[in-house]
């Protein structure tokens, strides 16, 4: 069984298996955690999100789907990306939004990453509520099952949002 870790850190310094990014569904890098972790990793992760486009994904990555990519020049071994949904104030994403996590994880164990470190998927520029986000972060992890996964990090960016995972976890 895996354990969850809440920490408050900068995810592209940390020396885990796997990092995972919130990308956009065209896995070209943008702002926040996405344009963090693809300037960190060099242009090696552009390459090889460009590679999945034109091969697997060329509508673009859905939501809440995870693909794996080499980590570059970051500390991980790799990093696995997965877009989160857009709020709509409607709830309704909560199910995608815990795929994103399921699915990181699924992938981190076909690729044999002990060690995997997830940011606030959608709580920033797609707007979900951090309390929410947070809430589904900790059920999905807590309810993982994985096989090779034996560690889970919820990466805070934030001390409200560290609170806030320590608030879900505590339910």
């Amino acid at each position: 069984m895996a354990t969850v870790e809440i920490i408050q850190a900068d995810i592209t310094t940390l020396t885990v298996d796997a990092v995972v990014n919130a990308a956009n569904s065209a896995l070209a890098g943008g702002g926040g955690v996405d344009g963090a972790i693809h300037r960190a990793a060099g242009p090696i992760l552009d390459q090889e999100c460009r590679t999945i486009r034109q091969t697997r994904y060329r509508s673009g990555l859905p939501t809440g789907a995870a693909v794996a990519t080499s980590a570059g020049n970051l500390q991980a071994r790799w990093v696995i990306h997965t877009v989160g949904p857009v709020w709509d104030n409607s709830g309704a994403q909560d199910g995608l939004l815990a795929s994103c996590y399921v699915n990181s994880i699924k992938v981190a164990d076909e690729i044999g990453a002990t060690s995997i470190a997830f940011p606030t998927i959608s709580a920033g520029a797609f707007g979900y509520p951090l309390d929410r986000a947070a809430r589904v972060a900790v059920e999905a992890c807590t309810g993982a099952r994985p096989d090779v996964v034996t560690r889970i990090l919820l990466v805070a960016f934030s001390a409200k949002a560290e609170r806030a995972y320590h608030t879900a976890l505590e339910r």
